[in-house]
């Protein structure tokens, strides 16, 4: 019987397949079918010799890579960045779709979403244009700092400015965009509990607390997941472009050593061993923050 049904139910689906078969297609060919090279994190590669023929070294790899000062600067470095994300540009996108799902004028609201969403489609390459043009040192900032207080002040090559400038620009290209799946989770409350909340006399911010924020709880949690799942990875277009010489004590994080060791060095060994700490890494976060949502009561993605 189970036979017969399979075929027939596979006829009336076979729609949706179609349309899972590109994502299927590149999650195979970029995510997983690539996972074979992680065998180069324990041997010493050589393109003269190949990958099967190169010699074997164990964990070699791995023993100089934590052995190494640089290893610290790395990770701090790029948590600290992830944390700043996440205790900023995190809870910004929320702020911000609960002032657009607040907005009663639809054209504004739509106006407002448009201008909020345009900077997302922009490259990192006009982005950091943008910042030269505001905070170079013959940009629109220093150019009032030297009128108004006789003096500047050097954004880009500054330790000191280096991480708001990156938050800042983060959440100006998508805090926007971040909005989008938020706000689908704000379509979905029901309505009528406002509409009751208001006949008890509850004032906007009332409201907001005690059904907005309750009703889009599982969404944060599962996007908050999702989050921490990327801790280890920082935006690599955006770091390399906003990197210097005199920046690099704060600026160096692991995408950017990889990039340096990797291609500019030829070191594709260590290298990958580096790309597989950060993905080992980021999957006991996943696992540990889904583990302790749960404890919490929440659902958590898997």
């Amino acid at each position: 019987m189970q036979r017969t049904l399979r075929p027939k139910r596979f006829n009336q689906l076979w729609p949706f397949y179609l349309l899972a078969a590109p994502g299927i297609l590149y999650f195979l060919v970029f995510h997983y079918i690539p996972m074979s090279g992680l065998i180069l994190a324990f041997k010493e590669y050589s393109p003269f010799k190949g990958i099967m023929d190169s010699p074997w070294v164990g964990l070699d790899n791995f023993r100089q890579f934590f052995g190494t000062s640089d290893f610290y600067i790395l990770l701090k470095n790029t948590l600290l960045i992830s944390l700043l994300n996440l205790i900023i540009y995190f809870p910004f996108t929320i702020i911000l779709s609960l002032l657009l799902n607040e907005v009663r004028l639809k054209v504004f609201k739509r106006v407002s979403q448009t201008i909020v969403y345009l900077p997302h489609f922009l490259s990192w390459v006009v982005i950091y244009g943008i910042t030269i043009s505001f905070f170079g040192p013959s940009g629109v900032i220093n150019h009032y700092l030297s009128q108004w207080f006789d003096g500047n002040a050097n954004f880009l090559v500054s330790n000191e400015w280096f991480r708001p400038l990156v938050i800042f620009q983060s959440i100006w290209k998508d805090a926007g965009w971040g909005t989008i799946i938020f706000l689908a989770a704000l379509a979905g409350i029901n309505p009528e509990q406002y509409e009751a909340a208001k006949v008890d006399g509850a004032s906007r911010l009332q409201s907001i607390w005690h059904i907005t924020l309750p009703g889009i709880k599982s969404t944060i949690v599962i996007l908050l997941l999702l989050r921490l799942g990327s801790s280890m990875d920082s935006n690599f277009m955006q770091i390399f472009l906003m990197t210097n010489s005199l920046n690099l004590d704060v600026s160096n994080v692991f995408d950017l050593f990889v990039y340096h060791i990797g291609l500019e060095q030829f070191n594709y060994s260590f290298a990958i061993t580096v790309g597989m700490f950060k993905s080992v890494a980021s999957l006991i976060l996943v696992l540990g923050a889904n583990y302790a949502a749960k404890l919490l009561g929440e659902e958590g993605i898997f």
